[in-house]
């Protein structure tokens, strides 16, 4: 994607002064400008004594990096207001639905960034060789809708098969929630959603139902969840807002790979949100929030036993105490 070649601007620039420069007699670089080196310091004392202990504690290093930023890149007015305007348009544009901020996160890699961090400190709890290291999460995304149907094992998430499309995609998936030890979690929630075979989830698709290819499961004694769902397929965030703005800005493709979401909880144990990627999908070496994990890689099974179905993919959660 990247090439050192110089473009056509620089290699301008280098026709006009490239023996001068080879010569060691070419123009300086310019000067950088000289800040006050206090004032960061006196933002961060300006706060008080009974301040949040969080906020507290992070703020100081959260200006200190802010305010490094603004001066190693000269941040003019201008840019400084299109970031706030940036920001303003994505906080209009969220809703119930939609969370166009989080979007944004999700582009710069924050969110996955996060992600990781939580998951390696779950992953310290791990504190015996014995114990199986629990699922790995990844990040929530800025679909998520909150009661989904409480669905009965072995039901569908899928409102209709009469399209081709969603006859072909068809999946029955299956497995158990375990604990560290492989003991069954009996109770878990198995809360799942992806989008329908055009790429687009129920909320931005008018000619969806409502809770659409949404559902949550119960785990039953043994840890067992079964369910029917699609397939995934590749598809691009929404490039209708500031978040396809910055991407285009950015020369950066808009595409996710294939996955399936998930959000597993049980009382007594530490929730995981998560997804499930398709092993023959493409973009998950660039996927474009970053979120893809190796060992969420799957692969999906033709079959033909099932009438229901013409994929089948089993995978077990493993979730770690509280």
């Amino acid at each position: 994607m990247f090439t050192s070649e110089p473009n056509s601007v620089s290699r301008t620039m280098a026709d006009q002064n490239g023996s001068s420069i080879a010569n060691g007699n070419g123009p300086a670089p310019a000067e950088k400008a000289a800040y006050d080196p206090a004032f960061t310091d006196r933002v961060i004392a300006a706060t008080g004594p009974h301040a949040n202990p969080r906020l507290a504690q992070i703020m100081p290093s959260l200006l200190r990096h802010l305010h490094d930023f603004a001066r190693e890149v000269d941040l003019t007015v201008g840019e400084w207001m299109a970031g706030v305007q940036m920001i303003n348009e994505a906080g209009q544009m969220s809703n119930d639905a939609r969370n166009e901020t989080q979007l944004l996160c999700d582009i710069l890699g924050l969110e996955s960034l996060v992600d990781e961090i939580t998951s390696k400190q779950l992953r310290l709890k791990t504190t015996s060789s014995l114990e199986t290291n629990p699922t790995s999460s990844a990040i929530l995304g800025p679909f998520y809708r909150y009661d989904a149907p409480i669905l009965p094992n072995g039901s569908s998430i899928v409102s209709s098969l009469e399209s081709p499309d969603y006859q072909k995609a068809s999946t029955h998936l299956y497995g158990r929630v375990l604990d560290q030890h492989g003991q069954p979690v009996k109770g878990a929630i198995v809360d799942i959603w992806h989008t329908a075979p055009n790429g687009m989830y129920e909320q931005q698709d008018a000619d969806q139902p409502d809770m659409d290819l949404r559902g949550r499961f119960r785990t039953d004694d043994e840890g067992r969840y079964s369910l029917y769902c699609l397939k995934p397929v590749p598809y691009p965030v929404p490039n209708d807002g500031p978040g396809g703005k910055l991407l285009k800005l950015l020369d950066r493709h808009p595409y996710r790979p294939a996955h399936l979401h998930f959000i597993i909880s049980a009382d007594g144990y530490r929730p995981i949100t998560t997804q499930l990627f398709d092993r023959e999908g493409k973009y998950l070496e660039d996927d474009s929030v970053f979120a893809v994990k190796e060992d969420l890689i799957v692969e999906y099974k033709p079959t033909e036993s099932d009438p229901k179905a013409r994929w089948t993919l089993e995978y077990d959660f493993v979730l770690c105490s509280a």
